[in-house]
C-alpha cells in the first residue's frame, strides 16, 4: 500500500514539474520571459481559480496584467494536467452543474468585451477602407489634372522662346507630382495626410512607436484574433513574424514604426503597391513581354499574358498555335477570336507555319484558349489589358482550373470565404439544353460536311468566346462528403458524436388525438390528390387542336360551337368559389361601424374604469404583470395613460407585438386617439419598414425589433417604460426579451416594465419576474357549458361540420365559433358547409359562413365582426389566431377539434416543418371562454374528457423549445452572452436545439473554432435575415452580385409571389414559364423582379402576368430597406458610415449562383440513380416542385431554400451549382472523398438488377449461387 501511495505520489509531481514547464514555456513564447519560480507562482495561483475571471482577477492583484486570451490558455493548461479541487456544492448547484459538463460548447464564458473588441476592428477596417478609397481618388485626380498641364504647358512651349525656364519648371513640377520632391503642394499635402493618419491612431490608443505595452497587448490580442477568425494561412512563425507584420501594415498605411518619413519615394511605392494589391494597373498598355520580364519566369503559359507562337494547324473554326516559350505548348485559336470582324472561315485569314502574337484567355488542364484579336501582330502589344491580380495569385495564373484540389488560393473576402476572380474575367456561359451523344454526333457532322454553319450549332456559345460549349456534366464525376472534423468547443456534442432527437410535441404518442392528427393529414393529402387529378383528368378531355373546326370547310354540326366554349376552359377570368361570394359579395366592408366618438368608445373599455389604478400601480412597482381578456383596452390605453401622466418626460414608451400587422395596425388606432398623424408621436417599427420620428414618444414595434434595439443599446436608454404585450403567445423572441430585460431592470431602476397577458397564466409571469405584483382587468365573462364525446373521434374535420349543423338546425339563436387548423381545412369545410346549406333548400335558416385566417385579405376578415341579420347565424372558421388574438361577439357556440398547426424544428434533419398537434389544456380553455363573452355558452369539445387529462399538456410547448435557433443564437453571441445554458430562460431550449444552431453558425463562418463570434458573425447579426441568409448578402458583396442578391432575399422574404387559381391554371402556369430561367427558381424570381421593373411597376402586368402585385410591392418595399442598411451599414453601431457596394453581375449569373451556394450549402441535394433527389446532409429522399423552372431539367446538382411537405417532400427555390462550389465555399462542412475509398453514399446503393421473372430476385448473387 505504501509503495502504490509512493508511486502515485512521484506520478503527481513529474505530472507537476511537466505542467510548470509548459507554463514557463507560455511565458517565454509570449512575454520574452520564462522563469521557472514565476511559473510554480502562477501554477498554485491557476490551481486554486476555477474561472478565467477569479484567476485574471488574482494575477492583477499581483502586479501581472496579461492579455484576456493569454490569461484564458494559461488557466486552460493548468486545469488540463492538475484540475482544480472542487468546493462542496448544494445538491441543486451540483446537479446543475453535471448538466452542462455534458454540453462545454454552451458554457464558454461570456463575454461583452470581446464583441466590443470586434466592433472597434470593424470600425478601423471601415476607416483603412474609406481612407484608401480617398486617397485612389486623389491620387487620381491628381495625375489627371498633371496630365492636364503637362499637354497646357506643351502647347505654350512651342509658343514661348525661353523653352529652357519652361522646361526645367515642367521637370521640377513632374518630379513633385511623382513624389520625387518634398516641398511643393503634394509634398505639404501628403505631410497633412500622414499628421492627420498619425492623430487618428494616437486617438484611437495606438501609437506609431512599439514602446507601449498595453498597444501591444492590444495588438497582440488582434493578431490571436485574426489567427482564430481565419485571417492568416496557419502558420505561426513567432514574434518575429507578427512584428514583421505588424511593420508590414505600418508601412503600408504609411508610417515606420520608428516615425521616420522616407520621403515621398516611399509614398509612391505604397500607392503603386496598394494599386496592385487592389488589382489595377495603370500602364495597361505596355507589352506583355516586357510584363513578364519583372518577376520570374514561368514554366507553364499564365493566364492572361501575351507569347509569340506558330501556326501548327488551320482548319475552317480556327487554328492551332504552337507557343515559341514553351516546348510542346500549343492552344486553340477559334475564328471568333482571331480578328475583331467577322470571320467566315479562318484559312482566309492565317496560314501554317505563319509567326503570331497570342493571348492565353482560358486555362483548362492542359487545354489552352488563345486570342489573336486583344494583340497588336506588330508590335505584340495586349490591346485589351485586364486587371492585373496580386502576387499571390501567380499559382492560380498558371493553373485557374484550380486542380490543387482546393480550388484557386484567391483572397479572403468580407463573407470569409475565397474570392475566384476567374468568373469577373470570363463571361459566365449559360447551362444550354442537354443534348443527347447521337444528336451531339449529327450536329458535328453536319458542320464538318458544311451543310450547317458553326453558329448554327446548338452547342455554340454567342455570349462566350466562341468556342463549343462543354456541358459541365461531361467533366469526371466528384464525389463530396460532410466534413466530419468536429470543432473544438463542440468535441463529443456534436450530431456526429450525439444522436438528436426531435422535439416531443405529443405528450402521449399513442393516444387518440395523436392517431386523429395522423389520419386527418392522410386524408388531407388524399384530398388534394383527388383535386390534381380531376383538374388534369378535365384538361386532358379537352382536344388539344381546337383550330380544326374552323380549318375544316365542313365541319360537323356544333362542332365550331363547341371549340368556342371548350376554348375559355382553364383561361377564363378568376372567379371566387360560390360560398366565398356569398360570404363576402363584391362589395368591400371593413367592420362593425359605431356611432360613439374616438373619446367615447375610450370611456366604453373595461380598462377605463381602472385608469388610476393602473397609473399607481405601475409607480409602485418596477416590474408589472397586467391580466386581461382579449378587448378590454390593453394595448391601446395603457402606453396612453402612461404618456398623460408623464413617463414620456423620461424617454420613450415602447410597446411590442408579436406579429407585423398588429403593431402596424394599433399604431394607427393610437395615432387616431392620441390626435396626431402615423409617424409623429405615435409611430411603429416592423423589420424592414419603420415609421417613427424624431418626435414619437410611444412606439409600438415588433419584439425582434426591440431585441435588435438591445443589440445596438445594451441598456434601452432612449426608453423609459417597456410593454411587452401579448406576453402569452410566448413567441421566440419574447423569451429572449423576458431573461434580457430581466437583467436590465436591476441596472436600470428607473425604468418600468409591464407584461400583458389574456391568459390565466400569470402566476408564472409573475414568478419568473421576482414574484412581482399582479393587475387584473375584469372581463365580461359567462357561464360556458363544456360538452365532450362519448367517443374519439378519427375525422375531426367531419364530426366538426356536422356538429356546426346540428347547432344551426336545433339551437337558439347565437353565432358559431369552429376552430381549425389551416387555410386548406377552412376552405374545404366552408365549401361541404355551403353545398350541405344549399341541398337542404331554402326553408332552413341561412347560414353565413367566414373564414378567417392570416392570408386572407384585411377587407374580408372584417366581414367576421359584423353581427348577423336577424333570423340568420353566422359561423365563423379561424385558425388559432382567433384564440386570443381576436374578439368576435355574439359568439355563443364554440366547436373544437382539439388540433392546430406548430411549426416545430428537427435538429438532426436541420429543417423546420408544419405539424398537427393537440392543443394544450390552456388553450382549450382559451377557446372555451370565447362562448361566454356576451352571455352563457356551450363549447363542443370533439375529443373524450379522458384526452383532455391524459393526453394534452398543461401549457403550449413554447416557441423557443420547438423552432430553429440559429437567428436566436447569433443575435445572444452579438450581446456578448455566449454562455447559453446560464441564459435565464423561463423555459430554457433543449442544449440539442442550441448545439445544431452553433453548428450551423460555425460553418456559416461565424463562430469560430473556440465557439466565439467572429468579425463575419458580428456582421451578419447587423442584418434582420436568418444566418443563411445574411451569409448570403456578405457573400454577394464580395463575388460582386450584390444587386441581384439583394432582389433574390426580397423576393424570397414575401413568399410567394405566382398566383395559380383553380379556374385558370393552364393560362397561369403559361404566364409563369416565360420567366423559367435554366440557372434556377432564385433567378426565375430575379427574372420578375426585373420584368416588373422594366414596366415601370405596372400594376396590370402583374394582373396580365398571374403575379400578386401586394408581393411585388412587398418585396420593392423589403428591398429598399436592404439597400438602406448597405448603404450605411453598422452605422447607428458604430456612428461611421460603411457603404457595402452594391454591384451588378450582368450576365454571369454563376457568380449569383454561387453567392446562394454560400449561405444554403446545408441545403444541398443530389439527383439518386432511381428517383428523384437525396439530400447531402442525411440522405433524405426529397423531389423537384413541379412549379419549378428547373423540373424538366433534373440537373445533378441542386441547392433549395427549404422543403415543403405536401403529397411529397418537395424542394422550393431550387438552384443549380457545381458540386467543386460546395467544398470552395462551405470547407468547413464538406469535402472532397477519398477517391481511394468508397464513400458512404456509394456504400448505401443498392444493386438492382434487370427483372427476371425466372428467376428468385437475388438468385444472381455470388453466395446464391454458391450454394
Amino acid at each position: 500500500m505504501g509503495v502504490a501511495a509512493k508511486e502515485d505520489d512521484g506520478l503527481k509531481k513529474l505530472e507537476y514539474l511537466s505542467l510548470v514547464s509548459k507554463v514557463c514555456t507560455e511565458l517565454e513564447s509570449h512575454l520574452g520571459f520564462g522563469d521557472k519560480v514565476l511559473a510554480e507562482f502562477i501554477t498554485e495561483m491557476g490551481r486554486n481559480c476555477e474561472k478565467v475571471e477569479d484567476f485574471d482577477a488574482q494575477l492583477k492583484q499581483n502586479g501581472a496584467e496579461m492579455p484576456d486570451y493569454f490569461v484564458r490558455t494559461l488557466l486552460t493548461i493548468i486545469h488540463a494536467i492538475l484540475p482544480p479541487n472542487p468546493k462542496s456544492k448544494s445538491v441543486k448547484e451540483s446537479k446543475r452543474e453535471s448538466n452542462k459538463s455534458s454540453f462545454p460548447g454552451l458554457e464558454v464564458g461570456d463575454s461583452r468585451e470581446r464583441v466590443k473588441e470586434l466592433e472597434r476592428e470593424i470600425e478601423m477596417e471601415t476607416k483603412d477602407r474609406e481612407r484608401d478609397r480617398r486617397e485612389k481618388h486623389s491620387d487620381r485626380d491628381v495625375e489627371e489634372r498633371g496630365d492636364r498641364d503637362e499637354r497646357h504647358r506643351g502647347d505654350r512651349v512651342k509658343e514661348d522662346r525661353g523653352r529652357g525656364r519652361y522646361r526645367d519648371r515642367d521637370k521640377h513640377d513632374r518630379r513633385g507630382r511623382d513624389g520625387y520632391e518634398d516641398d511643393g503642394d503634394n509634398g505639404r499635402r501628403e505631410r497633412k495626410k500622414d499628421a492627420e493618419r498619425q492623430d487618428w491612431y494616437r486617438r484611437d490608443g495606438y501609437e506609431e512607436d512599439g514602446d507601449n505595452k498595453g498597444d501591444d497587448d492590444r495588438r497582440e490580442r488582434r493578431n490571436d484574433r485574426h489567427r482564430r477568425d481565419g485571417y492568416e494561412d496557419g502558420d505561426n512563425k513567432g514574434d518575429d513574424d507578427r512584428r514583421e507584420r505588424r511593420n508590414d501594415r505600418h508601412r503600408r498605411d504609411g508610417y515606420e514604426e520608428h516615425g521616420d518619413n522616407k520621403g515621398d519615394d516611399d509614398r509612391r511605392e505604397r500607392r503603386n503597391d496598394r494599386n496592385r494589391r487592389d488589382g489595377y494597373e495603370r500602364d495597361g498598355g505596355n507589352d506583355g513581354r516586357e510584363r513578364r520580364n519583372d518577376g520570374p519566369r514561368s514554366d507553364e503559359p499564365e493566364l492572361y499574358q501575351v507569347y509569340k507562337g506558330r501556326v501548327s494547324r488551320v482548319m475552317e473554326t480556327g487554328c492551332f498555335v504552337q507557343l515559341s516559350e514553351f516546348r510542346g505548348k500549343e492552344g486553340l485559336v477559334h475564328v471568333s477570336q482571331i480578328a475583331t470582324r467577322r470571320i467566315g472561315n479562318a484559312k482566309d485569314v492565317v496560314k501554317r507555319d505563319q509567326e503570331v502574337h497570342v493571348k492565353v484567355i482560358s486555362v483548362l488542364g492542359q487545354k489552352l484558349s488563345l486570342s489573336m484579336r486583344d494583340v497588336d501582330q506588330n508590335t505584340g502589344e495586349d490591346l485589351l489589358p485586364l486587371k492585373k491580380r496580386s502576387g499571390d495569385d501567380d499559382a492560380f495564373r498558371a493553373n485557374p482550373s484550380g486542380s490543387n484540389g482546393g480550388g484557386p488560393k484567391m483572397r479572403t473576402g468580407l463573407s470569409g470565404i475565397r474570392i475566384n476572380d476567374e468568373d469577373v474575367a470570363v463571361p459566365s456561359r449559360r447551362p444550354l439544353k442537354r443534348m443527347s451523344s447521337p444528336e451531339i454526333w449529327e450536329a458535328n457532322q453536319l458542320v464538318a460536311a458544311g451543310v450547317m454553319s458553326v453558329r448554327e450549332n446548338p452547342m455554340y456559345d454567342e455570349e462566350g468566346d466562341g468556342v463549343l460549349y462543354k456541358e459541365e456534366g461531361a467533366e469526371e464525376e466528384l464525389e463530396i462528403e460532410l466534413n466530419e472534423d468536429e470543432p473544438a468547443f463542440l468535441q463529443g456534442q456534436s450530431r456526429y458524436s450525439m444522436d438528436m432527437s426531435p422535439v416531443k410535441i405529443f405528450k402521449n404518442p399513442e393516444g387518440s388525438l395523436s392517431r386523429a392528427a395522423a389520419l386527418q393529414s392522410a386524408l388531407i393529402k388524399e384530398r388534394r390528390e383527388v383535386r390534381d387529378q380531376q383538374q388534369r383528368t378535365m384538361l386532358d378531355s379537352i382536344p388539344k387542336d381546337l383550330n380544326r373546326p374552323w380549318e375544316d370547310p365542313m365541319p360537323e354540326t356544333g362542332e365550331r360551337h363547341l371549340a368556342q366554349e371548350l376554348r375559355g376552359v382553364g383561361l377564363s377570368a378568376y372567379d371566387m368559389p360560390e360560398w366565398k361570394k356569398d360570404a363576402f359579395g363584391k362589395s368591400l366592408t371593413f367592420g362593425q361601424r359605431s356611432k360613439l366618438s374616438i373619446q367615447d368608445q375610450r370611456q366604453s373599455l373595461p380598462i377605463a374604469k381602472l385608469k388610476r389604478e393602473l397609473i399607481q400601480a405601475v409607480h409602485d412597482n418596477q416590474v408589472l404583470v397586467v391580466i386581461g381578456e382579449t378587448g378590454s383596452g390593453k394595448t391601446t390605453q395603457v402606453t396612453q395613460y402612461l404618456a398623460e401622466a408623464g413617463y414620456t418626460t423620461k424617454g420613450k414608451i415602447g410597446c411590442t407585438q408579436p406579429r407585423r400587422v398588429a403593431a402596424m395596425s394599433v399604431a394607427k388606432r393610437v395615432a387616431e386617439e392620441f390626435g396626431c398623424r402615423l409617424g409623429e408621436e405615435v409611430g411603429y417599427a416592423i423589420r424592414f419598414e419603420d415609421c417613427t420620428g424624431p418626435d414619437t414618444v410611444i412606439k409600438y414595434m415588433t419584439d425582434g425589433m426591440l431585441l435588435r434595439e438591445i443589440l445596438i443599446d445594451e441598456n434601452l436608454s432612449q426608453y423609459a417604460v417597456v410593454m411587452l404585450d401579448e406576453a402569452h403567445e410566448r413567441t421566440i423572441h419574447t423569451d429572449v426579451l423576458f431573461g434580457l430585460l430581466k437583467q436590465l431592470v436591476k441596472r436600470r431602476p428607473d425604468l418600468r416594465l409591464i407584461v400583458t397577458s389574456a391568459t390565466l397564466d400569470a402566476e408564472k409571469f409573475s414568478g419568473y419576474f421576482f414574484n412581482c405584483n399582479i393587475f387584473t382587468i375584469p372581463g365580461r365573462t359567462y357561464p360556458v357549458e363544456i360538452l365532450y364525446t362519448k367517443q374519439p373521434e378519427s375525422d375531426y374535420l367531419d364530426a366538426s361540420l356536422i356538429t356546426v349543423m346540428q347547432i344551426h338546425l336545433t339551437e337558439p339563436e347565437g353565432d358559431v365559433l369552429l376552430f381549425l387548423t389551416g387555410q386548406e381545412e377552412i376552405d374545404h369545410a366552408c365549401q361541404c358547409l355551403y353545398e350541405r346549406m344549399k341541398g337542404l333548400g331554402k326553408n332552413v335558416p341561412e347560414l353565413i359562413i367566414l373564414p378567417v385566417y392570416s392570408a386572407l385579405p384585411s377587407e374580408m376578415q372584417s366581414r367576421i365582426f359584423e353581427p348577423a341579420p336577424p333570423g340568420k347565424r353566422k359561423v365563423v372558421v379561424a385558425t388559432n389566431i382567433a384564440e386570443a388574438s381576436l374578439t368576435i361577439d355574439g359568439i355563443f357556440y364554440v366547436i373544437d377539434p382539439g388540433f392546430a398547426k406548430q411549426n416545430v424544428y428537427n435538429p438532426k434533419q436541420g429543417l423546420d416543418s408544419l405539424v398537427i398537434t393537440p392543443i394544450s389544456q390552456a388553450s382549450a380553455k382559451q377557446r372555451a371562454g370565447r362562448a361566454g363573452r356576451t352571455g352563457p355558452g356551450k363549447c363542443y369539445r370533439l375529443y373524450t374528457e379522458s384526452a383532455f387529462h391524459n393526453e394534452m399538456s398543461p401549457a403550449s410547448v413554447p416557441e423557443i423549445q420547438r423552432i430553429n435557433l440559429g437567428m436566436t443564437t447569433l443575435t445572444m453571441k452579438a450581446m456578448g452572452i455566449n454562455d447559453l445554458l446560464s441564459f435565464d430562460f423561463m423555459d430554457p431550449p433543449s442544449p440539442q436545439a442550441l448545439i445544431s444552431a452553433m453548428e450551423q453558425l460555425y460553418s456559416l463562418g461565424a463562430l469560430d473554432e473556440e465557439g466565439l463570434l467572429t468579425k463575419l458573425g458580428r456582421k451578419m447579426a447587423e442584418f434582420p435575415l436568418d444566418p443563411p441568409l445574411s451569409k448570403m448578402l456578405l457573400a454577394s458583396v464580395d463575388l460582386g452580385c450584390s444587386d441581384e442578391i439583394l432582389t433574390i432575399i426580397a423576393m424570397i422574404q414575401t413568399g410567394n409571389i405566382f398566383y395559380r387559381p383553380r379556374e385558370k391554371q393552364a393560362q397561369a402556369d403559361q404566364k409563369r414559364a416565360k420567366f423559367f430561367q435554366p440557372e434556377g427558381d432564385h433567378l426565375t424570381l430575379l427574372a420578375v423582379y426585373e420584368a416588373w421593373k422594366a414596366k415601370n411597376f405596372s400594376g396590370p402586368w402583374c394582373f396580365e402576368n398571374f403575379v400578386q402585385s401586394r408581393s411585388l410591392r412587398r418585396a420593392q418595399d423589403v428591398r429598399k430597406q436592404l439597400l438602406t442598411i448597405m448603404d450605411s451599414a453598422y452605422g447607428r453601431l458604430l456612428k461611421k458610415r460603411y457603404k457595402l457596394d452594391v454591384v451588378s453581375a450582368g450576365k454571369n449569373f454563376t457568380k449569383v449562383r454561387k453567392a446562394i451556394t454560400a449561405g444554403f450549402f446545408f441545403h444541398g441535394a443530389r439527383k439518386d440513380p432511381q428517383e428523384g433527389y437525396r439530400t447531402l446532409v442525411e440522405n433524405q429522399p426529397v423531389y423537384i416542385h413541379p412549379s419549378s423552372s428547373v423540373f424538366q431539367r433534373q440537373p445533378d446538382w441542386v441547392v433549395y431554400h427549404e422543403l415543403v411537405m405536401t403529397t411529397k417532400e418537395y424542394m422550393r427555390e431550387v438552384t443549380v451549382i457545381d458540386p467543386k462550389w460546395l467544398v470552395e465555399l462551405a470547407p468547413r462542412f464538406f469535402k472532397v472523398a477519398d477517391p481511394t475509398k468508397m464513400s458512404k453514399r456509394k456504400r448505401q446503393e443498392r444493386i438492382e438488377p434487370l427483372y427476371d421473372r425466372y428467376h428468385e430476385p437475388n438468385s444472381w448473387r455470388l453466395s446464391k449461387r454458391r450454394a
